[in-house]
């Protein structure tokens, strides 16, 4: 059985249901209508005892694998923001309720991570139960750069890396590959991009006891990763420990540290309303199971879009990266030390009473 749309490719191959992401001159940037076939297509698997696991992947421009998913349309979230269309809500509803079902499935989830895997990418792929990364691994939550928050339950995974590490990766926006990566606990391992068509089409070809039979197969493929690139741990955990982003930021410039200065640098092109917003999720985060956070996540990027009518961060940042293409985002308050307390804790209060909430569901 194979059902093809523009966007998403759904076979069921043997007795593994596999997906293919098939947007690739946009790197398989999801759209509403994307984010509806997956979760037609997994919600139908869910519960099919022919189907014993999943496998998703993305296409290249060359073909199958080399780029993951680059995160959301972004393109049509400055559309929909900027006119108000309300598939703008629809879409960060139905995104994140995927992104708790592929956490919650039940079965073997098996995400092909090569290439970019950013944003909406790590949504579809951090609640798999087998995440492969490879050489050209490129990943990151950099959101900040677009005055949002790494969402897609960011909070909750990020949270979770050793030390620090998930306060500096939702802040700064920098990309790790895949050492780092299973170093962090953000991927299980790793094969070489070579060998994926051969464990993907083998999974077609196999006949298995059980899903957990399916995922010891493609982990006994997997290889060394080879060394970590982020030798700064002892810094990361020292300076993204302190009190509050101002902080962060005002250590940082004063060290004679090489990548001190050069990690201010870069906090200094991020919103600095976004930098208070992001420590204080993923720290509150720490302490929340899955549906928590992705309901406070949800109330964050409606207050992204909404709550200072006059300007959203978030508009703003994609019309300066992706829209008119200045690189000069127009960031209110324009510095990290003039942010109030009390706008940063605006973002935290819930629209919506408990029963009446978008993701009141969510277990």
């Amino acid at each position: 059985m194979t059902e093809m749309t523009a966007e998403v490719v759904t076979e069921v191959r043997g007795q593994v249901g596999c997906i293919t992401l098939n947007r690739p001159k946009a790197l398989n940037a999801l759209s509403l209508g994307m984010v509806r076939d997956l979760m037609a297509a997994l919600l139908a698997w869910q519960h099919d005892d022919k189907v014993l696991a999943v496998a998703i992947r993305g296409n290249g421009r060359e073909g199958p694998f080399g780029a993951f998913c680059a995160g959301g349309d972004i393109r049509f979230l400055h559309a929909a923001g900027s006119t108000g269309n309300p598939q703008l809500e629809d879409f960060f509803t139905e995104e994140y309720a995927l992104n708790h079902l592929i956490h919650t499935f039940g079965k073997p989830y098996i995400a092909f991570m090569d290439g970019i895997v950013m944003g909406g990418g790590m949504g579809i792929s951090q609640g798999g139960t087998l995440r492969i990364v490879t050489e050209r691994t490129k990943m990151a939550m950099p959101e900040t750069a677009i005055g949002l928050f790494p969402d897609v339950g960011g909070g909750y995974f990020l949270s979770r890396c050793p030390g620090r590490v998930g306060e500096w990766l939702a802040l700064t926006g920098d990309a790790i590959g895949a050492a780092d990566a299973i170093d962090f606990g953000l991927a299980d391992g790793f094969l070489p991009a070579d060998q994926q068509a051969a464990v993907w089409d083998g999974l077609a070809l196999q006949t298995f006891a059980d899903g957990a039979a399916v995922q010891q197969w493609v982990a006994s493929k997997f290889v060394a990763a080879g060394a970590c690139a982020v030798s700064a741990r002892g810094q990361i955990d020292h300076y993204f420990a302190l009190d509050d982003a101002a902080a962060i930021v005002a250590a940082l410039e004063q060290s004679d540290d090489e990548w001190a200065r050069a990690t201010a640098a870069t906090l200094r092109k991020r919103s600095p309303l976004m930098l208070h917003v992001v420590l204080e999720q993923v720290r509150r985060a720490r302490s929340m199971g899955l549906a928590d956070d992705l309901r406070m996540e949800r109330d964050m990027v409606r207050h992204c879009f909404y709550l200072r009518p006059d300007q959203s961060e978030t508009v703003e940042g994609i019309r300066a990266l992706a829209v008119d293409k200045d690189h000069s985002p127009r960031w209110n308050p324009a510095r990290v030390e003039d942010v109030e307390p009390a706008l940063v804790q605006s973002f935290f209060k819930s629209p919506w009473p408990a029963h009446a909430h978008p993701l009141a569901a969510l277990r």
